[in-house]
């Protein structure tokens, strides 16, 4: 009986593979949404203000970031949890494939959340004017607590690893 339940429990993992190719479906979305943000400037570029530009542009990166998540997570993922990619040789292969463990990722996905509320905040700051200066505020705040907690999980990876 032990046996069986410790093979289903195992196998459940196989759940876990929809959710990851899900993602892809997520980013193509994402693709699809930063395409239609270009379509939409190119025409207009030289109309719109230098500000105007920058506020776009950053839309774009912030975009390019999370796409960048998304396919990290989706393939780290599904490695960590799911099954091993089978890359034939001599096929282009990521640098970072089977090397990323779980605390690595935890610790690329808190970079990357800082990094895109970096630019999110950064495009408020360009905006000000039309602000609040409460919810600035609290936006900084909120990103002082992402940036506070990427390096807590810093740290205690560093110590679990080296010791003190």
């Amino acid at each position: 009986m032990e046996r069986l339940i410790e093979n289903a429990m195992y196998a459940s993992r196989w759940l876990l593979a929809p959710i990851y190719f899900g993602l892809s479906l997520a980013v193509l979305a994402l693709a699809m949404k930063f395409f239609q943000e270009a379509y939409h400037l190119l025409p207009h570029v030289f109309e719109k203000t230098e500000a105007e530009l920058i506020l776009v542009l950053l839309s774009m990166i912030d975009m390019a970031l999370v796409g960048g998540l998304l396919v990290m997570v989706m393939i780290s993922g599904y490695e960590n949890f799911v099954s091993q990619l089978d890359i034939e040789e001599g096929k282009e292969k990521l640098d970072w494939l089977g090397k990323m463990d779980s605390g690595s990722l935890k610790m690329k996905v808190a970079a990357s959340i800082v990094a895109i509320s970096s630019i999110h905040l950064l495009r408020m700051f360009m905006n000000a004017e039309h602000i609040a200066n409460d919810k600035l505020l609290w936006y900084v705040v909120i990103h002082m607590v992402f940036v506070v907690s990427a390096f807590a999980m810093g740290y205690l990876d560093k110590l679990t690893k080296h010791g003190p």
